[in-house]
């Protein structure tokens, strides 16, 4: 649950920033693209938040390795999921392309604010940071 609503929330926000001024779609095909993309986060959040996990394992303490780790981990996993929902959204030729490209541009620098913020959210949730705990109506 942690992972779903740390996604959901800031990468609703980054996406509208990015497909309005990037890409240069319409509201209409925005808030097309949103649906879509927060009916598709709620079955990847949590293999990100998995993927994410296992890719930051490889960090060492630096910020540098840190911010460079995160930010490897959302652009593998995320961007070629966001050019199909925009392209499904409407978007296409050029305007696939900068969107793509400005939401891995976009990826590269959000990569460790969002790690923080999935980090944070977790631990609203009760969930450690590496989000190994398992999450139990019972606990």
């Amino acid at each position: 649950m942690a992972d779903t609503v740390a996604l959901i929330l800031f990468f609703t926000t980054t996406g509208i920033i990015n497909e309005r001024f990037i890409a240069g779609m319409a509201w209409d095909q925005i808030l097309h693209a949103r649906l879509l993309g927060a009916a598709l986060m709620i079955p990847v959040a949590r293999p990100y938040g998995v993927w994410r996990d296992w890719v930051m394992a490889r960090a060492s303490e630096s910020r540098a390795s840190r911010v460079f780790w995160d930010s490897v981990a959302l652009v593998s996993f995320q961007v070629p999921i966001y050019a199909a929902i925009i392209a499904f959204s409407g978007a296409s030729g050029t305007g696939l392309l900068r969107g793509t490209l400005g939401a891995a541009l976009m990826m590269l620098l959000l990569g460790r604010p969002y790690g923080a913020f999935l980090n944070g959210v977790r631990r609203l949730f009760g969930v450690p940071a590496g989000g190994s705990k398992p999450m139990s109506l019972n606990s």
